[in-house]
């Protein structure tokens, strides 16, 4: 047919879309306003859409309201069927599809194995929904204290977590695995294949806290040469005139008691800095020896809290006093944080938030 002329008074003339505007497929923010693809990546930031666990979801709408241009959530379904089996319906797939073709960040929490199985249901899902990347965030690894065995039978749970995460279905490039202070940093080649963890650390949280003019610490002790080994160096640059005190257990007839192997702690306000507490017999003792070397306070820092016996032996509302002046916290472990008392006590949780954003 031959060309038809058309004059410019019978079409609506538009002004051409630019080379980006062509592919900028729109996007829902939180507010439920489109925005395109280049606002997901305002300042060269990677956008994410979130998917998260019940215990993280406190976190999902935190980083929200931190930066909306970056961060879209989306509230998946945890439900159970009557038989006990899981019910889940990951949000953002209908009536929108806001997860294919997007870089997907799932926030995670290990705290039990029913939780852990129902996410990996989840994590299976979203590799199978064309993705362009992945990011599991995991702030607190919980089997990491489980990376080795002593006699045969035993099941080294570190590696396999990692397994669960190393076979997951591949999605073009690695889903990576985002944790805070490892226990044990060998854990990390654990993971192969289709995940590759991605180490952080929550230690950069506490030297703000130090650095405030308020605060009066003045020396840094480790209950161990492995704790001192992994972290000393950051303190050595952060506070370069600060004595580092090592602390360690030695055998005594048949106990083994800590005592202070490193370092003089006399007339000094101490901070014992380690990655996790369990019971926290460890840092109680560590704390002991210091008061006994002349130390003038004593306060700690743990990135995870776990106290899988409670902390209430650590609190000064619920004893007459307690072994630290102040005991540093994250909250990587919301389900054991969200319940510490801190006003009036000696818990003083510090928010991991920000320190992940800039982890992302």
């Amino acid at each position: 047919l031959p060309p038809v002329a058309l004059s410019t008074s019978s079409v609506l003339l538009a002004e051409p879309l630019t080379p980006m505007q062509k592919f900028q497929p729109n996007v829902l923010n939180a507010t439920g306003g489109n925005r395109t693809l280049s606002q997901h990546y305002l300042g060269g930031e990677k956008g994410f859409q979130i998917i998260s666990c019940e215990a993280q979801e406190g976190l999902a709408k935190r980083l929200v309201t931190y930066n909306p241009a970056r961060f879209n959530y989306h509230p998946t379904k945890w439900g159970k069927f009557a038989d006990g089996t899981d019910e889940i319906e990951i949000g953002g797939f209908t009536p929108d599809n806001k997860i294919r073709g997007e870089h997907v960040l799932f926030l995670a929490s290990f705290h039990n194995n029913d939780v852990t199985l129902s996410q990996f249901h989840v994590i299976q899902t979203l590799c199978e929904s064309f993705v362009e990347t992945l990011t599991v965030l995991l702030p607190y690894y919980p089997t990491g204290t489980m990376e080795r065995i002593t006699k045969e039978g035993q099941v080294a749970t570190a590696s396999t977590l990692a397994r669960l995460f190393s076979n997951l279905p591949r999605i073009g490039k690695p889903i990576r695995v985002a944790v805070y202070d490892l226990h044990t940093l060998q854990n990390r080649f654990y993971l192969s294949g289709n995940a590759l963890a991605s180490l952080h650390s929550g230690i950069p949280l506490l030297l703000k806290e130090l650095g405030q003019a308020t605060s009066k610490i003045n020396c840094v002790a480790f209950p161990d040469e492995g704790a001192c080994k992994r972290f000393s160096y950051i303190f050595a640059e952060a506070f370069p005139d600060w004595p580092i005190v090592i602390c360690g257990k030695v055998r005594d007839g048949e106990k083994r008691i800590v005592t202070i192997q490193d370092g003089n702690p006399s007339g000094l306000h101490c901070i014992i800095v380690d990655d996790l507490v369990q019971t926290g017999g460890t840092l109680i003792e560590c704390a002991g020896a210091l008061r006994r070397a002349g130390a003038e306070t004593v306060s700690a820092y743990v990135t995870h809290a776990v106290f899988p016996k409670g902390w209430k032996k650590f609190s000064n509302i619920e004893n007459e006093s307690s072994p630290f002046e102040t005991f540093f916290v994250t909250n990587s472990n919301p389900m054991v944080t969200d319940k510490l008392p801190q006003e009036g006590d000696v818990f003083k949780v510090l928010d991991i938030m920000p320190q992940l954003v800039k982890d992302l």
